[in-house]
C-alpha cells in the first residue's frame, strides 16, 4: 500500500493534472476498463515483490501462521521458500524472516522463529494482522509463470485454430458434400462431353478418310491408265531361228520344222 502511495504521489507532483486524465476508449468494454487486458501475464508497472496478506489463523505459539491473501500468485511458492514480512503498523521495525510450509488457493502457510524483529513478542499476535510481505523469489516464479503462460497461450490460440477449422469443417459439411459432388458431376460433364466429341471427331475424319480414299483410288486408277499409254516398247530385231543355226553351222533339218498345233 505504501508502494502504491508513493508511486502516485510522485506522479502528481511531477506532472500537470490534465496530462493524467483518463479518457475511457470506446473500444474497450462500459465495465469501467480502462486498459488493454494483459491476458494474466506480467505487467511490468507491477512489483511482484512485494505483497500483503492477513493472518487467518495461527497455532497457540505464533510460530505457524495461515495467511490469506487478495492476490493469489503465492501459488507460486513452494515449500521451504524463504519469505520476509513486516507488521503493518510496525513499519519502521526489521524484516521477520518465515518459511513457507504449505500453499492453498488465496492460502499459504509459513513458520517463522522469532517475531523479536518485527513485533513485541510479549503482546499478543492477534489474528488478522495484517502483514506486508517480500520475497524476490516469488517475483522470480511469476517471470517464469508469465514467460510460461504466453506459451501456453499460443500452444491454446493453435488448438482454438484447429478446433475452428474441424468445427468449420463439421458445420459445412453437407454444404461441402454438395458442392464436392457438384465439382465432379461438372468434371463428369466435361469428360463426357469431350468423350462425345471425340468421337464426332473419328466419324467425321473416317468419313473425309473414305472420301480422300475414293478419290486417291481415282486417281491411281487414272495414273495407271496414263503410265500404261505412255510406256516406251524396246524394239529388237527377230530373226528366223533357222537360219541363225544354218549359219552358225548347228546340226538342223532341212526346211524349218511345222508348227505344232495345239
Amino acid at each position: 500500500m505504501m508502494y502504491f502511495r508513493t508511486l502516485f504521489s510522485f506522479l502528481f507532483l511531477s506532472f500537470p493534472l490534465t496530462l493524467w486524465a483518463v479518457v475511457a476508449a470506446s473500444s474497450y468494454p462500459d465495465g469501467g476498463v480502462l486498459a488493454p487486458d494483459s491476458n494474466n501475464m506480467i505487467d511490468p508497472n507491477v512489483d511482484y515483490e512485494h505483497f500483503s496478506g492477513r493472518v487467518s489463523d495461527k497455532d497457540d505459539k505464533s510460530r505457524v501462521f495461515k495467511i490469506q491473501v487478495e492476490n493469489n500468485n503465492t501459488k507460486f511458492f513452494r515449500s521451504g521458500d524463504m519469505v520476509l514480512f513486516k507488521v503493518n503498523t510496525k513499519e519502521n521495525r526489521d524484516y521477520c524472516k518465515g518459511f513457507v510450509r504449505s500453499i492453498e488457493d488465496f492460502y499459504f502457510t509459513i513458520y517463522v522463529e522469532t517475531l523479536h524483529t518485527c513485533y513485541n513478542e510479549e503482546k499478543y499476535f492477534r489474528r488478522g494482522t495484517v502483514l506486508n510481505f517480500y520475497s524476490k523469489v516469488l517475483a522470480e516464479r511469476v517471470l517464469e509463470a508469465s514467460l510460461f503462460r504466453g506459451q501456453l497461450v499460443t500452444r491454446k490460440q493453435n488448438f482454438l485454430k484447429q478446433m475452428n477449422d474441424i468445427n468449420h469443417f463439421l458445420w459445412t459439411f453437407d454444404q461441402q458434400k454438395v458442392k464436392t459432388g457438384a465439382d465432379y458431376d461438372a468434371q463428369i460433364n466435361e469428360l463426357q462431353r469431350q468423350k462425345q466429341k471425340a468421337l464426332d471427331d473419328l466419324i467425321t475424319e473416317k468419313q473425309e478418310k473414305l472420301v480422300l480414299q475414293n478419290e486417291l483410288m481415282r486417281k491411281l486408277n487414272d495414273l495407271d491408265e496414263s503410265l500404261k499409254f505412255y510406256r516406251v516398247e524396246r524394239q529388237e530385231l527377230m530373226t528366223d531361228r533357222w537360219e541363225a543355226d544354218h549359219d552358225l553351222g548347228h546340226p538342223f533339218g532341212q526346211r524349218p520344222q511345222e508348227l505344232k498345233q495345239e
